[in-house]
């Protein structure tokens, strides 16, 4: 395979050509994405150097305007609140979101996602 060659292609598509499952692979991914943090403070006792790491890595690619693609949470108007999409994130800070193709059942979810978001939001506001 030539580096670069399957750059476009959607994901479930590149996981099916190589023989992978992507509901095994997306399930793996959700998991670790959802247990990072307790990875982090069972092996540290602290959540706090992953705070750090993190921000030093973002810290990085404005200094560089490294223009990295990067899952960086920023106000989306269309949904009303902040949430966590893929961003361009160079000198500017965030110069583009990427939202990237979803199925029906994802869409739902992030629209979910960003229901509860405003809901939490508007009791906030009430308090």
């Amino acid at each position: 395979m030539v580096l670069g060659q399957d750059w476009g292609v959607p994901i479930a598509e590149l996981i099916k050509r190589r023989g992978e499952v992507f509901e095994e692979l997306k399930s793996a991914v959700e998991d670790a994405v959802r247990y990072a943090n307790i990875a982090i403070i069972e092996g540290n006792g602290a959540s706090q150097y992953g705070i750090g790491i993190v921000s030093a890595r973002i810290a990085e690619m404005l200094l560089s305007d490294e223009r990295a693609v990067v899952a960086v949470g920023s106000y989306q108007k269309r949904f009303g609140v902040t949430l966590s999409l893929p961003s361009i994130v160079g000198r500017d800070g965030i110069v583009e979101v990427l939202e990237p193709d979803l199925s029906h059942q994802e869409r739902l979810k992030l629209d979910e996602s960003a229901d509860r978001l405003r809901e939490a939001l508007a009791r906030l506001r009430r308090v």
